[in-house]
């Protein structure tokens, strides 16, 4: 069981009303010890990130026919929205059809994934299917030809033993630079549009197509790309970059050979948005500035990284990949809380994590700097 004094959830139980809890619970991706269980279905992911990207396009286009501030305001919460409901599609609706899960019949999965991956750009359904079934397996992950692998070290170009500060330099520019979203975009459309599946191809294209016809035609074609094509490409790039960074740690070098349960446990760690907060002294000057700042970097940063980076389940990525086959993933912070309290049965070692995506992501380039430079990370 995780140390209440130490443990950052169990402190915002401890010092925040009990009333705020469940909402800390969405937003950190862990519960509250002894906080009870909300059973979800599955579908009901599907609906969510229907909902977020509909709402989205909603408030731009209300954006769009309003002037000044307020416009911007709107459409700038447009590509927040809009981005949000992407990146469930990606994590809670494609990947979870890849393991069968979203819905009972498996050809429902697949047909949704295949429509999924047409519409949103990405990788064709089956293909994505295959490999990251072989990324599950331990004799896979973090090897050469593995989808983490490939993205961190072959297409963000990150390699092993560059100084930390280089290897933040490399992130940051790609991060910033039109040549690698280009060449991210190319990927993605090349990946989902050419994939030789004839049927999912044209419906892919030919939708794309009839979208920006249509709004052309009724002279919203710049609405179209602002609200649309941005967050489906620069926005979504963004926020996976992100995300990939820290689904896996880079293992210590002398244990980068073994290929065990005790090396699944080490190179998937759990990442919570947030920290720890300030002790109970907001009678105090010192004490109030340091619950105003508290809160307002939990609901700014930490909101935002919730709502579009770490979305769905992410937080316990260490969950999925312990347990890929539970059917409780769609109550994976109350699952891998069980999990984490029972010790994690069937494993040498019990559930680590990180609190804030930007120290995940440095403790992971920390690690890959720490690799020889000859080194592939599963070699």
């Amino acid at each position: 069981m995780s140390d209440h004094r130490t443990d950052p959830r169990a402190l915002m139980a401890l010092r925040l009303p009990r009333a705020m809890q469940p909402v800390l619970t969405w937003l950190t991706g862990r519960p509250a010890p002894g906080e009870r269980v909300r059973v979800r279905a599955p579908w009901t992911f599907l609906l969510e990130a229907l909902a977020w990207t509909v709402l989205g396009q909603l408030v731009g286009a209300v954006g769009f026919a309003t002037h000044g501030l307020i416009s911007a305001a709107l459409i700038a919460l447009s590509l927040v929205l809009t981005t949000a409901g992407v990146s469930l599609f990606q994590i809670a609706v494609f990947h979870r059809c890849a393991h069968a899960q979203l819905f009972a019949d498996r050809r429902h999965n697949r047909d949704v994934g295949r429509l999924v991956s047409a519409l949103l750009l990405f990788k064709h359904f089956d293909r994505y299917q295959q490999e990251h079934m072989s990324h599950h397996s331990v004799r896979t992950l973090l090897t050469e030809g593995d989808e983490f692998n490939d993205f961190v070290l072959g297409f963000c170009r990150l390699e092993p033993g560059m100084p930390k500060r280089q290897l933040w330099r490399c992130v940051l520019t790609s991060l910033a630079s039109p040549r690698f979203h280009t060449r991210f975009l190319v990927h993605r459309a090349r990946m989902s549009w050419m994939s030789g599946d004839r049927l999912h191809d044209t419906v892919g294209i030919t939708s794309w197509a009839l979208g920006a016809a249509g709004c052309a035609a009724a002279g919203w074609l710049i609405p179209f790309f602002v609200l649309w094509v941005l967050p489906l490409t620069l926005l979504l790039q963004l926020v996976t970059v992100g995300r990939i960074l820290i689904e896996h740690r880079f293992p210590d070098p002398s244990h980068s050979g073994d290929r065990d349960k005790l090396f699944q446990c080490r190179v998937t760690l759990g990442v919570f948005p947030g920290s720890e907060p300030p002790p109970h002294d907001a009678a105090t000057l010192r004490g109030l500035v340091s619950w105003v700042t508290w809160w307002a970097d939990m609901l700014t940063v930490q909101l935002l990284v919730r709502v579009v980076v770490l979305v769905a389940d992410t937080p316990c990525h260490d969950f999925h990949h312990r347990r890929p086959s539970s059917p409780r993933w769609t109550e994976y912070a109350h699952a891998r809380q069980d999990d984490l309290d029972a010790g994690c049965p069937g494993y040498p070692i019990n559930y680590g994590e990180t609190w804030g995506l930007i120290r995940a992501i440095d403790e992971n380039l920390a690690a890959l700097s720490s690799l020889p430079r000859d080194a592939s990370a599963g070699r």
